[in-house]
């Protein structure tokens, strides 16, 4: 039965819009479909600019979470997926840490924990959207009025309760993957696509998208530029860029198809044998996630307390000297201009400024210790962030031991003792962890410091992302061909 903490939630859930799971198999082709319906509502409420926001003098102090959050600058979808991601991530762990009681095999507390999750995802949307406005997301509030503030609050809880529908429509099997993984993968490869292909001109009087800019410099007879200079382009898209996103799209690619097996054999069954897959990237792209959230938030409040609008500064008002307030950050002001609303807060200096990565060679070269020290708490972090995952989630040697144990499945050579499984895995998954966090760290710093086209985060996000979806398609169509390969597959 559920326990408190769940029945507390039975009244929103009750109350809560829901998306009911299909009673029949749904096609392939139906599957496709809803995917690609999700998507185009999702772009839709990106380019729909929120009604009564005047973008120009605010500032965006969350320009760090938008890659992760899939989210776009002063349209319906400002919020992105936070609220959703911030919802389950928190329910996980409480349920890894045992902190509530969940019986997950009961369809009952099955249902309950995912009603509650998607409450919470809504009960996150009206807390963000009123701190977005409370902040000065939108402006100040003298400015807006209060009448503006409420017509803006309503336009992202609606916005929001949609997102979270168009989620739980591919989670309960309507469509391929998850709403949240669809929507961080479109909104990098967007950004990808702009960057390869945008016409904008850029300030060197090219084609802001390198693959333009590349063909303009190789047939165009009238520029004087030519391909050494494109090679480095400062801020934008460069041929090293485009290199750098290849490569590391193909590492990334093979590191998730890199395994270590475990050989295992049914208890009871003779010669029916299997085999256990640890991939070497144990905990995926999880850690990097969750170390740039946590940097996104730092900057967040390291702009509020240390930005030049800061109250807490002597020079504004403040009973702070300058000089310790500086050590947190020192930023400069840098304009919107074309697709940016708003300014950004660029740390210059501080402890702020050091858990930022150096975004190109130039800014390695002007300043090494920067780049070295963020490296290796970046390292540091996915290491330990990375264990901690791992414990929560399930995947620690004594759960997978455990649930080895639970299908009747043994270590050949070895006592069918759960005990004795998880001494065999703990020479494994330690080991991996390591390896997980050292080898996602530095790709992410290496597409940061060699400019990717997207950032480091964004492209292993979706890298991941995009080989999944493309083992889900590859399911899929061997289950829709072949029926009874279902059950093989874990798709039953």
């Amino acid at each position: 039965m559920a326990g408190k903490f769940l029945k507390f939630f039975t009244p929103f859930v009750k109350a809560m819009p829901e998306i009911k799971q299909p009673q029949r198999e749904v096609t392939f082709k139906e599957k496709f479909i809803w995917t690609a319906v999700v998507l185009i509502i999702y772009i839709i409420l990106s380019n729909i600019p929120l009604y009564g926001v005047n973008l120009a003098d605010s500032t965006d102090y969350f320009y760090w979470l938008r890659v992760i959050l899939a989210s776009q600058r002063g349209t319906l979808t400002e919020l992105g997926i936070g609220p959703i991601v911030t919802a389950g991530l928190i329910m996980q762990l409480l349920l890894g840490s045992k902190i509530i009681n969940v019986n997950m095999s009961d369809p009952y507390d099955r249902a309950m924990f995912s009603g509650a999750q998607k409450v919470m995802a809504v009960f996150l949307t009206i807390f963000n959207s009123i701190a977005y406005i409370a902040g000065g997301a939108f402006g100040k509030l003298s400015e807006i009025g209060i009448q503006g503030a409420f017509f803006i609050f309503f336009q992202l809880l609606f916005a929001g309760i949609i997102i979270i529908l168009l989620d739980e429509l591919l989670q309960k099997g309507w469509g391929l993957g998850s709403g949240v993984s669809l929507f961080i993968a479109a909104g990098v490869s967007g950004q990808i696509f702009w960057n390869c292909f945008s016409w904008i001109p850029a300030q060197d009087n090219l084609p802001r998208g390198i693959v333009i800019a590349f063909f303009t410099v190789l047939f165009d007879g009238k520029s004087d530029t030519n391909l050494g200079q494109i090679l480095l382009r400062g801020s934008f898209p460069s041929l090293l860029g485009i290199v750098t996103t290849i490569i590391i799209f193909l590492v990334v690619i093979w590191f998730e198809s890199t395994r270590i097996e475990i050989p295992l054999a049914y208890r009871g069954y003779r010669g029916f044998k299997s085999k256990y897959p640890m991939k070497l990237l144990y905990v995926s792209n999880i850690p990097v996630i969750l170390v740039n959230a946590l940097y996104a938030n730092v900057l967040f409040f390291g702009q509020l307390f240390a930005g030049p609008y800061s109250g807490i500064r002597a020079k504004n008002g403040g009973l702070i000297p300058d000089f310790w307030v500086n050590l947190i950050g020192v930023f400069r002001i840098q304009e919107g201009t074309g697709t940016v609303s708003g300014n950004q807060l660029i740390p210059t200096s501080g402890l702020i400024y050091l858990l930022t990565p150096p975004l190109g060679i130039d800014q390695v070269v002007a300043d090494p210790f920067r780049a070295i020290f963020y490296l290796v708490v970046l390292i540091f972090l996915c290491i330990l962030l990375g264990r901690v995952w791992v414990e929560v989630s399930g995947l620690a040697p004594r759960d997978i031991a455990d649930q080895i144990i639970d299908s009747k499945m043994e270590v050949p050579g070895f006592r069918s003792s759960s005990k004795i499984i998880e001494r065999i895995l703990k020479r494994y998954i330690p080991t991996l962890i390591i390896l997980n966090g050292i080898i996602i760290a530095v790709i992410s710093f290496s597409a940061d410091t060699l400019r990717a086209l997207s950032s480091g985060t964004g492209l292993l996000i979706a890298i991941g992302i995009i080989h999944n979806y493309a083992e889900t398609i590859s399911k899929e169509l061997a289950a829709s061909q072949y029926p009874g390969m279902r059950a093989l597959l874990g798709m039953d």
